[in-house]
């Protein structure tokens, strides 16, 4: 599974396989075994290249704060598919309207403008289902709704023009 983690104003993909405790790790170009184990809540005995490491981990709305080896980290993780709907929503060209295209594969479940409708940023246009979750698209900035391109049921790819709103 493929996930991206923010700390300090940097992301990286970090990608995890494995299971029941043993796990494998890639950052870009480096590759890691870990055994991990939960022994309390929020408590983890991590054992990578053969050095063992307790890692206090506490949720503060969505964020992760990792003590390890006394020094705290502030760290986001996200589903790398999430991380991209959120950061770029398929969005471009914002500043003169937006041109909506899909970031993932998916299915178009719910259109909610019509060409020719005037739109907020924030309002909800359309939402596709991708890997069994429902995500929803918004304005990014005010205008009209140019051209709707796709239709409920319609199955799309990344890169596909969703729609168009010109300011």
């Amino acid at each position: 599974m493929k996930y991206v983690a923010t700390r300090a104003g940097t992301t990286d993909v970090v990608e995890i396989s494995g299971g029941d405790g043993r796990y494998r790790v890639t950052l870009g170009d480096e590759v890691w075994d870990v055994d991990a184990r939960l022994t309390a809540q929020g408590i983890y005995s991590l054992l990578i290249g053969g050095v063992s490491y307790v890692a206090d981990v506490v949720d503060r709305d969505g964020t992760c704060l990792v003590d390890v080896g006394g020094e705290t980290y502030e760290v986001l993780v996200e589903e790398q598919t999430r991380w991209i709907i959120r950061t770029r929503g398929g969005a471009a060209g914002a500043a003169h309207g937006q041109t909506l295209t899909a970031p993932l594969p998916g299915k178009i479940t719910h259109i909610s403008v019509r060409p020719g409708d005037r739109v907020q940023a924030g309002d909800t246009l359309v939402v596709i289902e991708a890997m069994k979750m429902e995500n929803e698209f918004k304005a990014s900035a005010a205008g009209t709704v140019a051209e709707v391109r796709v239709q409920p049921g319609q199955t799309v790819n990344p890169g596909d023009i969703l729609l168009v709103i010109e300011s």
